[in-house]
């Protein structure tokens, strides 16, 4: 795995320039990352291009032995284009302009923003393409970020209507698709409808879904633009996008379709005090991230372009962006590192070479301070490097357990939750969580990929299932787990005929007829466990595999098929899946709290997110070739198995 960096050689003078890019390759750095947000210097004025600067610029990197990700700088459009067509800004729900003086400021459905997009894309192919240098292009910057996917304007208003017509062909067709007899919703044409928002009360779901699906399919169409253009311009370089965390506001399988690798944004700290984490495990984990977060993402988005990701933005130490922005422990950076390596990484990138002291990220560290010190994040880079060097070529992940991961599946929900509290990623991830716990090693799968080879399958919630694939299911022999609201809509969203779960009656013969939501404090308790948020009576000739001391069933199994009917807590779901482990022949480990272990061919890493010492002797099946048995918090070890 290699090391690499992001740098903004326009951010400094260029008499640093040749300085920065030696101490890269002696910190052990060999890739770094440029131009994204650089197009107000590339393109001062319309038509007249600077670009002596990024001439040097990459001439003096690839002079140090650097390979250079060129990104497009698309995500910060200048202001003198922003002044030429001002409708090219996104609008929110609420009908306002997102104008200029930060970034993002586009809605993805604006042709003539799109095609300034291709021309400086090309502009930027024509110049650099073929500079041996270039070794990869980064596609603009975190598709969707600040909530910029789903746009509201005139040009995503016509967009919408023409993805419509294309998609039920006439407007009748729509109207029962979308039930729009219900309160009188119904169109006359095409041209009638706009999009989901600034209604009296909530707008029909069945709307609000197609135009998520919509906006999902814009962003895919607008990457695609660019794609086309570097294929046919810089051919022979990696093409690649960076993805954020917990982000389902566009579809990442399908745009990565058309990547060579996908890679994502890891600021674990950050992510950890943004999202629904409870206060203790904020508190437990605030200097480390949760243990499952880096891990998480690192199997999601390995599972999205052809199994090939890297990490293009690692946290090296407080970020600027939550709300509460603690540095990490000691060891967390090398955590970090060799964590992604574990997970089959190609590269680890780190944000950024050198803190700026100006702009919206002035208290974002980098691994340099603003004063060109070297911040712990160089030390930490530099020992990863050191051991990275230490362990040679790593063998491909394990393969064991399939999660499947459904981004159409998190629109719907919102579109219609139902529960306040019912947040489908949530889900997903106390699923993977829990595997992670009984030591498995996971693959995050889309709902369409191959399953074969795997000893089981868990599907948190799937809504929208199809004959096909309950069948490919059905049919694989090892044991599959889907989780509450599975097959409970159409793809129309409307209610299955027969009731929930759909298609999935034929192999899992139970019936849903009600279901509840249920507020903090109100659960219904097993043996054991309790469930809370959502709640379905089950209709069934089957008897319970697990029951509620009001004796409904809460879990039924039918041959390798299950159906768990309500929200678990952390108890539930080790029983499920502990059951399901030994069915497969799968054995589990007795992992100590904030404790986790990942195979990479015969290699097994452990890794300590707690923040206290951990005795793995009786967790290690062999001699450790990094780190000790007494494993210090935010440190690692390994160790050799037999193939």
């Amino acid at each position: 795995m290699r090391l690499g960096c992001c740098y903004y050689p326009e951010h400094w003078p260029e008499d640093w320039w040749a300085e920065d890019a030696r101490r890269m390759a002696a910190l052990g750095l060999t890739r770094v990352r440029i131009g994204e947000f650089a197009w107000s210097r590339i393109e001062p004025e319309a038509g007249r291009y600077d670009w002596g600067w990024l001439d040097r610029a990459i001439d003096t990197l690839h002079g140090a032995g650097l390979g250079i990700i060129l990104g497009t700088p698309t995500a910060t459009p200048p202001k003198w284009l922003v002044d030429t067509m001002p409708d090219m800004l996104a609008i929110d729900a609420d009908g306002r302009e997102r104008r200029f003086g930060s970034r993002r400021h586009y809605c993805f459905s604006h042709l003539g923003y799109r095609a300034q997009c291709q021309r400086i894309v090309a502009a930027l192919a024509d110049r650099y393409g073929t500079h041996p240098g270039i070794v990869a292009w980064q596609t603009d910057n975190e598709y969707g970020c600040h909530d910029t996917v789903v746009s509201h304007s005139a040009a995503a208003a016509q967009g919408f209507r023409r993805w419509l017509a294309a998609r039920h062909g006439d407007i009748d067709t729509l109207n029962a698709a979308w039930g729009n007899v219900f309160w009188s919703m119904e169109y006359r044409s095409f041209d009638e409808i706009d999009p989901p928002n600034l209604t009296v009360t909530e707008p029909n779901p069945a709307h609000v879904l197609d135009y998520r699906r919509f906006a999902s399919d814009e962003v895919a169409r607008f990457n695609r633009a660019q794609v086309d253009i570097l294929r046919s311009r810089s051919p022979g370089r990696d093409i690649v996008h960076n993805f954020m965390g917990f982000f389902t506001q566009f579809d990442h399988h399908k745009l990565s379709r058309d990547l060579d690798v996908a890679t994502w944004d890891s600021y674990p700290i950050g992510f950890l005090d943004q999202f629904w984490f409870s206060d203790a495990e904020k508190l437990a984990y605030a200097r480390q991230g949760h243990p499952d977060i880096a891990a998480f993402h690192h199997d999601l988005y390995r599972g999205c372009a052809h199994g090939r990701w890297w990490v293009m933005e690692q946290q090296p130490g407080p970020v600027n962006w939550a709300a509460h922005n603690p540095a990490p422990l000691d060891g967390m950076v090398r955590l970090w590192t060799l964590e992604a390596a574990a997970h089959g990484a190609e590269l680890v990138s780190y944000f950024r070479w050198r803190q700026a002291p100006f702009g919206q990220e002035a208290h974002h560290a980098g691994l340099l301070r603003p004063d060109s010190v070297e911040d712990s994040g160089a030390h930490e880079a530099r020992a990863a490097a050191a051991d990275l060097a230490a362990l040679g070529d790593l063998g491909p992940p394990a393969k064991s357990v399939a999660l499947i991961f459904s981004y159409e599946a998190a629109w719907l929900f919102e579109a219609q939750p139902q529960g306040r509290s019912f947040r489908y990623v949530e889900l997903v991830f106390r699923c993977y969580s829990a595997l992670r716990q009984l030591g498995f090693d996971v693959d995050i799968l889309p709902a369409d990929a191959g399953l074969d080879g795997y000893a089981m399958v868990v599907i948190p919630s799937l809504p929208l299932l199809d004959d096909e694939l309950v069948a490919r299911l059905a049919g694989l022999g090892v044991p599959v787990l889907l989780g509450p609201r599975s097959g409970s809509r159409t793809v129309t969203f409307q209610i299955p005929a027969g009731l929930p779960p759909g298609p999935l009656r034929t192999a899992l013969p139970i019936t849903i007829p009600r279901v509840e939501s249920l507020r903090d404090g109100l659960v219904e308790t097993g043996d054991g466990f309790a469930v809370g948020r959502w709640y379905e009576h089950v209709e069934t000739s089957l008897t319970p595999e697990i029951a509620l001391k009001n004796g409904r069933g809460i879990v039924y199994r039918h041959q390798t098929m299950r159906y768990l009917a309500g929200w678990p807590d952390d108890a539930l779901l080790a029983d499920v899946l502990g059951r399901m482990a030994a069915e497969a022949g799968l054995a589990t480990v007795s992992l100590p709290p904030g404790v986790r272990v990942r195979r990479a061919g015969d290699i097994v890493f452990c890794f300590n997110y707690g923040r206290d010492p951990v005795d793995i002797a009786g967790i290690a099946s062999a001699s450790l070739i990094i780190g000790t048995y007494l494993l210090p918090a935010a440190s690692v070890a390994a160790w050799r198995v037999a193939s």
